[in-house]
């Protein structure tokens, strides 16, 4: 039982800093830009030059 006295702070304390970490994605822009992705995917950059 004395081991939960430990625990329950760090686990506490682990998902307040994954909330943090996940807000902040939030504020910086990561989820903006949803459709972009898929169109990137076909773009052929590799093709050499004509």
């Amino acid at each position: 039982m004395d081991v939960l006295v430990f625990l329950i702070p760090i686990a506490l304390f682990l998902g307040a800093l994954g909330l943090v970490a996940f807000l902040w994605s939030l504020k910086s822009g990561q989820y903006d830009d949803l459709e972009g992705a898929k169109w990137r995917i076909l773009d052929d950059d590799d093709l050499p030059e004509k």
